[in-house]
């Protein structure tokens, strides 16, 4: 027999939102759990729930307590979260996406390379060949989160971080790995750069990735690059969603 699912915390976050906590460091089965009640939301909707924001540990639900109160919300969402999760093997979108690793799209792979004590083609191999899975979209607009780095490429981030960091940038800090969607500063080491818009404002939809996505990476060339970037500049998708 299985066993039960052990309760959330439920947290207070102001007058119209809950935290869903299910722990309190990044843990890939805590995020399974997390994305699990995100999607038993979908599927069973309650009244007076209006938004939720998945994280790596946490469920952050908005509602409107004119609609329902804070105690018949907690008693709802405890329940969903100990239910037998809906499983997504047959929705989960897999996704190639392509990676011009080192050179001036990855100023940090030959340093990281050396602190891991690998050939930078190693790390790119690595890097490369892991299953990874979009925990959460943060920080700036299509800033995605990645679980699944393999645990031998773990590295801390940088002391000091960049005021500037390249759209697309596909990095590693600490145990995760990441895909940056607009320029801005970053502590992560850049390992390459995608062609990819993960946001776009003027497309349905603006985001290209969700969480709980696969995603595959894929080496290519600078030449390569240069030709999907201006093909990812006109509007087209240069990622590839993929039959699992």
């Amino acid at each position: 027999m299985t066993a039960p699912l052990a309760p959330p915390r439920i947290l207070l976050s102001g007058d119209t939102a809950v935290t869903v906590e299910f722990g309190r460091t990044i843990d890939f089965a805590a995020n399974q759990r997390v994305l699990a009640l995100d999607r038993a939301l979908s599927a069973q909707p309650i009244a007076g729930v209006r938004e939720t924001v998945p994280t790596y540990r946490s469920l952050l639900v908005h509602y409107d307590p004119e609609l329902i109160a804070f105690d018949e919300l907690s008693a709802k969402l405890t329940a969903l979260a100990q239910a037998p999760p809906i499983s997504a093997a047959n929705d989960t979108r897999h996704w190639r996406i392509p990676v011009c690793y080192g050179g001036e799209h990855g100023i940090d792979l030959e340093p990281a390379a050396q602190k891991l004590g690998l050939a930078a083609d190693e790390l790119i191999r690595r890097h490369a060949a892991g299953h990874y899975q979009v925990a959460m979209i943060g920080f700036t607009p299509g800033w995605s989160y990645l679980s699944g780095l393999d645990p031998t490429l773990a590295l801390p981030r940088h002391q000091n971080p960049r005021l500037a960091t390249p759209a697309g940038a596909v990095s590693i800090g600490g145990v995760q790995a990441g895909i940056q969607c607009l320029a801005g500063p970053s502590g992560w080491h850049l390992l390459g750069r995608t062609p990819v818009r993960t946001y776009q404002l003027q497309r349905t939809p603006v985001f290209l990735l969700e969480p709980g996505d696969a995603i595959h990476f894929v080496p290519i060339d600078a030449k390569r690059f240069d030709e999907l970037d201006r093909a990812a500049a006109a509007g087209e998708q240069v990622a590839e969603r993929i039959k699992p």
